[in-house]
């Protein structure tokens, strides 16, 4: 039969009611799982001459997926406290903020990125997995967890600002972003006792005042770095001990310009509302307290300054610090927070620059 016969056959058939013959429509391939095995054996691999170290799908760019290499590059960084904010396997500005603290702290060139002087001084840290295995327990899945308004106002009446739900708990102890939890455990149920689960393995957010501060290597100066949004600790002898990303300021109530002093740290701390700082959305001309915990607007910590309302304090949105602005404060991740204030001497300098 003709290639022209086989064709009309074919539209007389449709037209008749009787079906033809039919093509199978390509699909498109599942992604596939990002396993623990994957990230933990993760490699540098140096970029073609073309192509910059960095893909796009490694840029974030076009790819909702997390990439393996970006997972272990970012948990070696948060154990050597160069912290990449929220762990979430992507690029972004947190991450190459962290990259060029730790290469300046290890004396490499800062405008690389990540390359291979750098990653091997990254893996050379630490030879331990960089993700782990978690069974979920009793106690993680029984809470307390609390429902939180809004309106500030309205949180005045909780007696906690507890975690909302064991996938927000589980996500802030690890130091990961909710989305990267979820992404490396699909279809586990996170609100189960005995669930076993792959997460980052950093040293678990812990609640309440550590014991001996501060600790050490201690934090004898702060240095706030409005451009760069990070807060980078050093130690008396001038060297780089640590870099948080922060957010730091808004248009409605800047971060200072100048040096003060950090005078001193409190753990679960309440926080106190002065309606002089007439946040929008809050109506009220009272003052009021919010109890404490993960959820109450300053987070876990709180260090003071010694210029009247600012301070250095963790944060219910940890995913957000370095993406958004603050009220006027410094604003870190609870884990970050947490980490300095444990560190820092009393009255050391904090110093906030523009450059």
């Amino acid at each position: 039969m003709s290639g022209y016969r086989a064709r009309a056959s074919i539209v007389l058939l449709v037209l008749s009611g009787v079906a033809g013959p039919t093509w199978a429509k390509p699909q498109s391939p599942e992604p596939a799982l990002i396993t623990l095995e994957a990230i933990n054996s993760a490699a540098f691999a140096e970029p073609k001459p073309d192509k910059p170290a960095l893909s796009k799908k490694r840029r974030g760019k076009g790819d909702a997926r997390p990439d393996p290499l970006l997972i272990k590059v970012q948990v070696l960084l948060d154990r050597a406290r160069f912290s990449p904010g929220a762990i979430d396997g992507r690029d972004g500005d947190n991450l190459k903020g962290a990259l060029r603290a730790y290469a300046a702290a290890q004396g490499l060139p800062t405008g690389n990125g990540l390359d291979r002087a750098l990653f091997d001084k990254l893996q050379a840290t630490s030879a331990d997995p960089v993700v782990t295995s978690y069974t979920i327990t009793e106690e993680d899945v029984t809470g307390p967890f609390t429902k939180i308004p809004p309106k500030l106002e309205e949180q005045q009446d909780l007696k906690a600002l507890d975690y909302t739900n064991v996938r927000e708990m589980l996500a802030e102890r690890f130091h990961m972003q909710r989305e990267l939890l979820s992404t490396l455990n699909p279809g586990k149920p996170l609100d189960k006792a005995g669930t076993v689960i792959t997460v980052a393995d950093v040293p678990p957010l812990e609640r309440g005042k550590p014991k001996d501060l501060p600790m050490s290597p201690k934090v004898a100066r702060i240095e706030v770095d409005k451009v760069a949004r990070r807060v980078q600790a050093f130690g008396e002898d001038g060297a780089l001990l640590r870099s948080y990303p922060a957010s730091i300021g808004s248009e409605e109530k800047p971060a200072p310009t100048g040096s003060f002093k950090a005078t001193r740290a409190a753990f679960d701390p309440w926080y106190t509302y002065n309606p002089k700082y007439a946040f929008k959305g809050v109506k009220t001309r009272r003052s009021f307290k919010i109890a404490p915990g993960p959820n109450n607007p300053v987070g876990l910590v709180w260090i003071d300054l010694s210029i009247p309302s600012y301070g250095i304090h963790g944060t219910p949105e940890p995913e957000k610090v370095g993406k958004t602005e603050s009220h006027g404060c410094i604003r870190l991740t609870n884990w970050d927070a947490r980490d300095l204030a444990s560190h820092i001497q009393k009255n050391a300098k904090v110093d906030f620059v523009d450059n």
